[in-house]
């Protein structure tokens, strides 16, 4: 998955950040000049884009916010294969996911620079993270997470072989309570893991897959498959604060070190 040139780049971001702000009720206005300037092939697909938004009746307004949603949606999915793979594993569970560039030999720093959102994803592709415009986050800067630093981060850490962090992030569009249908029995199950590998594959062939789960800690390939999401415990890396009226009381993580990147995939419990 080939970065693009820099102008189609610009183009597709700042159409990403006008939809956006749409879709959280704010209106921004966009220059039009790059959307011009885009190479063919990203000029197709923010023409196509606008083409749509224009066509949305602003009113009335909650049903113009839903429906620039599901714009934003299918803009992104449309944008990468890889984006297309989170938006179907991912977005419907309480998830984070985020990628960051990999800048320390000791990739901790990488890790922790991503849990405090203090890095861009590097290819402007999708990040979820529900809880970036919280409230929550004057009281917890990092929440929902309360990691440790940087220097104590392996240590709540084990290795995982390629195959079980797949796994791993398979069971993430799971449930942690209550869930009818876990992937292990789902009939598009290829399916999940497919997309859970091209998630991974982003960081390359060489990369190194790390979790907070304890099962880890005796076997670097536990099977996350049979366990499910509830089944699985772990370390956790969650604030033990009582905000926005939720109580967070599982998670897992899987995060992925590349040369280049570190990807962060986390699922959270919460009530």
């Amino acid at each position: 998955m080939p970065l693009p040139p820099p102008a189609e780049r610009a183009a597709l971001d700042l159409l990403d950040a006008h939809l956006e702000a749409l879709w959280g009720g704010r209106e921004v206005p966009y220059r039009r000049e790059p959307f011009r300037r885009a190479p063919e092939e990203g000029g197709e697909l923010v023409r196509w884009a606008l083409d749509r938004l224009r066509r949305i009746p602003r009113e009335p307004g909650d049903a113009f916010t839903r429906q620039v949603g599901g714009l934003l949606t299918e803009y992104r999915s449309r944008r990468c294969p890889w984006n297309a793979a989170v938006l179907r594993l991912l977005e419907d569970p309480y998830t984070f996911v985020a990628t960051g560039p990999r800048r320390h030999e000791d990739w901790a720093y990488d890790v922790d620079a991503v849990l405090h959102r203090s890095v861009a994803d590097p290819r402007g592709w999708v990040r979820l993270d529900g809880d970036r415009d919280g409230a929550a986050r004057h009281e917890v800067p990092a929440y929902p997470f309360d990691p440790p630093g940087p220097s104590e981060l392996r240590g709540r850490l084990y290795p995982l072989e390629a195959e079980a962090a797949v796994a791993a992030l398979a069971v993430m569009a799971e449930e942690w309570q209550g869930e009818p249908a876990p992937v292990r029995s789902r009939p598009d199950r290829e399916g999940v893991l497919a997309d859970a590998r091209t998630l991974l594959d982003r960081y390359g062939p060489g990369a190194r897959h790390w979790t907070n789960a304890t099962a880890a800690a005796s076997d670097p390939a536990p099977d996350f498959l049979a366990a499910g999401l509830h089944g699985t415990a772990s370390h956790t890396f969650l604030t033990s604060a009582y905000l926005d009226g939720l109580d967070l009381y599982e998670d897992l993580g899987v995060i992925a070190v590349g040369d280049d990147e570190v990807g962060v995939f986390w699922s959270i419990g919460a009530y």
